[in-house]
C-alpha cells in the first residue's frame, strides 16, 4: 500500500485512531448455502426493499377555529434532491381535535439504497369542505397548521420505529405570533409480506450441451417483469460444472421482492462462460403460484428457446421444482430495530495515475467552483445513505498509494475535508495495493466482533487503476468473508477494470485464496462510475443494491437473531 495514512473522521471533537492492535484470528464459519448469496439480489431501482406502513398522530396542535377545535388532516409529500415536491398521501379529517390519531395509513416501499425524504403538512379543514372527499380538497382553501420533514431511514432505524417531529411554519413565510405548532408522531410498521420468503429447489433434466468438448455448466437466473416489460434479475443459482441433469441448492425469493405470488417470473437456464458471454439453454415463464403447483403435482415443464419472429422452440429439456416452502424470515429492518448498525469506512486511491491534483485534468482536481470530482461524489452519495445507520457517525478514512511529504497529515473533521487536506499533504505515488486496506478494515471488524458489538462494517474503496496485488487481495477477501464486512468498490476514470469484476463474485464462482480456500460468501460489489453516471440509476443505487442481502447472509451463517428492540 506504499505508506498508508489513516484518519478517524468524527462529527465531534476528540477523534482517535481507528485501527490499532493486532488482528484477531477468525475461525472459518460453517459451510453456507451458496444460493443465499443471491438472496433478493437485483440491479438499479430494484434493490432490497420492504413494504412499510406509516401511521400518524399529533399532539398540541394549533387551534385555528373560533367556536371549536381544529379539524386536522395530514398531507404527505415526497421530496426530491432538487427540492421538488410530489404529493403521495392524504389522511382522513379528524374532527374537533388538537391531539388527533388518524386511522388511514400510508403504505410505501422502503428502499435501502436511496434517501427517501418525506415532507408532512397538516391542515385544518374548513367546515364547509368536510363533506368533500379528501383528495378533492383544495389545500389553498384550508388553514395551515405546520409542517415537518425527515428521511424514511430516520424512522425505520429507531428501535421503536417511531419519530416525533416538531411542526414548523412553512419555509419562506414570516414568523407568526403563536410560536408553537405542535408535534407530529410518525410510526412505521413493516408489512408481513416483506417477511415471507419462498425457498425453492430447482432441477433440470436432459439439458442440451452448448460446449464442444464437455457438457454444459448450467445455472439459473430468475427475473421479474416490470411494467415496461424489461426482465429484472432477482435471484440466481450457483453454476453446476459439466452437468446436463443438475439439482441446484435452494434459492430464496421474497414474495415482496417479486411483487406477489401471481407476478410473472422468467426463469432462464444458461451455460456459464468465463468471458461473461453465457449461452442461453432455454427458459420458461411462471409465477411463484405456478411453481408451487408444479411442485405439488410432481411435474416438469419443458424449456423453450426463442427462434425469432416471436416464435419459441419447445425443447425436450425440462425444469422441475423439487422443493417449495414458505417461511417468515427475519428482515433487515428487524435487525436494525434490535440495535444492529452499519459502520462506514472509506479508502481512497492516491496513486500517481490519478494525475496532479492541482491540474484540471486530474481525477483528484478540486474545482474552486464547488463542482465535485468523482472521488468526492462517491463519498458524498454513499455517506448520505449510510449516515442514518451509524449512531456515532465516526467514519474511518484511509488513503493508499501515496508517499508522505515532510510533516504529519492533519486530522480534519469530515471525510471530504480530510480528503482535500490529504491531497496537498502527500505526494501521489504507487503501486495500487488493495490487500493492506482490506486487512485493516478486516482487523476493525474482527476486533468489533470479538467485543460482541452489533456492528456490520461497510468499506468503500475508490480507485482509478488496475490492482497490483490481485492474489493478495483475493486472499484478504476470502479471509474477510467470515467477518461482518462488505466492500464497495467504485472505479473512476477510463482504466480497464476487468480485475475488479473478478473480485465481484456476481459474474462467476466464489473467490478462492492461494491456499485453495473458498470465500464463505460474496462481500464485494463493484461499479465503474462511467457505466452509471449518465444512466438512470445513481452509483449509490448500483453499489448498495446488494448490501442488505450480504448483511442477511452473514447473520444467517452466524445464526444471529435480531432479538427484541
Amino acid at each position: 500500500m506504499g505508506n498508508c495514512f489513516s484518519e478517524d473522521v468524527s462529527s465531534g471533537p476528540g477523534a482517535t485512531a481507528s485501527v490499532s492492535g493486532a488482528a484477531s484470528s477468525s475461525s472459518a464459519l460453517a459451510t453456507t448455502n451458496d444460493a443465499v448469496d443471491y438472496y433478493l439480489k437485483s440491479r438499479g431501482y430494484n434493490g432490497l426493499f420492504s413494504q412499510i406502513e406509516l401511521s400518524f398522530s399529533a399532539t398540541n396542535l394549533r387551534d385555528r377555529d373560533v367556536l371549536s377545535k381544529s379539524d386536522p388532516m395530514v398531507v404527505v409529500y415526497k421530496k426530491e434532491k432538487d427540492e421538488t415536491l410530489s404529493e403521495v398521501f392524504r389522511s382522513e379529517v379528524v374532527l374537533n381535535s388538537l391531539a388527533p390519531k388518524w386511522i388511514k395509513k400510508f403504505t410505501l416501499a422502503y428502499h435501502f439504497e436511496t434517501v427517501q425524504t418525506l415532507l408532512f403538512r397538516l391542515y385544518d379543514v374548513d367546515t364547509q369542505y368536510q363533506n368533500s372527499r379528501e383528495e378533492m380538497l383544495k389545500l389553498d382553501d384550508q388553514q395551515f397548521l405546520g409542517e415537518a420533514t425527515c428521511a424514511l431511514s430516520e424512522i425505520v432505524t429507531k428501535s421503536t420505529r417511531t419519530i416525533t417531529l416538531e411542526l414548523k411554519r412553512k419555509e419562506g413565510f414570516a414568523a407568526q405570533s403563536q410560536p408553537h405548532h405542535g408535534k407530529l408522531i410518525v410510526h412505521a410498521e413493516e408489512c408481513l409480506a416483506s417477511k415471507i420468503t419462498t425457498e425453492i429447489v430447482f432441477r433440470c433434466s436432459s439439458l442440451e450441451s452448448k460446449d464442444l468438448f464437455s457438457k454444459s455448466d448450467p445455472f439459473l437466473v430468475v427475473s421479474k417483469i416490470v411494467e415496461h416489460g424489461t426482465p429484472i434479475p432477482v435471484s440466481k443459482t450457483e453454476v453446476m460444472k459439466n452437468n446436463l441433469n443438475p439439482i441446484w441448492k435452494p434459492l430464496f425469493l421474497s414474495v415482496q421482492q417479486v411483487g406477489s405470488k401471481d407476478s410473472p417470473l422468467i426463469i432462464e437456464c444458461s451455460d456459464f462462460n468465463s468471458n461473461g458471454k453465457h449461452s442461453l439453454i432455454g427458459k420458461v415463464q411462471k409465477s411463484l403460484a405456478d411453481l408451487e403447483k408444479l411442485h405439488l403435482a410432481g411435474q416438469g415443464i419443458n424449456l423453450s428457446l426463442p427462434t425469432g419472429a416471436g416464435q419459441n422452440k419447445v425443447l425436450k429439456s425440462q425444469l422441475f421444482v423439487e422443493k417449495f416452502t414458505e417461511t417468515v424470515q427475519h428482515t433487515f429492518l428487524e435487525y436494525l430495530a434490535s440495535g444492529f448498525e452499519l459502520s462506514f469506512m472509506v479508502a481512497i486511491d492516491f496513486t500517481a495515475s490519478n494525475g496532479n491534483p492541482r491540474l484540471p485534468d486530474s481525477l483528484h482536481y478540486v474545482d474552486p467552483s464547488g463542482h465535485l470530482n468523482a472521488y468526492q461524489r462517491a463519498i458524498v452519495e454513499l455517506g448520505e445513505v449510510l449516515q442514518f445507520y451509524d449512531s456515532d457517525k465516526r467514519f474511518p478514512a484511509w488513503g493508499f498509494g501515496a508517499r508522505p511529504i515532510d510533516g504529519p497529515v492533519d486530522g480534519i473533521q469530515g471525510i471530504l475535508t480530510s480528503y482535500t487536506s490529504a491531497l496537498f499533504n502527500v505526494s501521489l505515488a504507487g503501486p495500487t495495493l488493495f490487500g493492506p486496506v482490506i486487512n485493516s478494515a478486516a482487523m476493525t471488524a474482527s476486533q468489533s466482533l470479538a467485543q460482541g458489538s452489533r456492528r456490520y462494517y461497510v468499506l468503500l474503496i475508490i480507485t482509478d487503476g488496475v490492482i497490483t496485488d490481485l492474489q493478495e487481495t483475493k486472499d484478504a477477501l476470502v479471509s474477510a468473508s467470515d467477518l461482518p464486512l462488505s466492500i464497495l468498490i467504485v472505479g473512476v476514470g477510463g482504466a480497464d477494470f476487468k480485475e475488479m469484476e473478478i473480485l465481484d463474485a456476481d459474474r462467476g464462482d466464489r473467490l478462492e485464496s492461494s491456499t485453495g480456500r473458498l470465500a464463505s460468501r460474496d462481500i464485494v460489489q463493484f461499479v465503474a462510475l462511467r457505466d452509471v453516471q449518465h444512466g438512470e440509476i445513481s452509483v449509490v443505487q448500483a453499489l448498495l443494491a446488494e448490501l442488505p442481502s450480504q448483511f442477511l447472509t452473514y447473520m444467517r451463517i452466524r445464526n444471529m437473531k435480531p432479538g427484541p428492540p
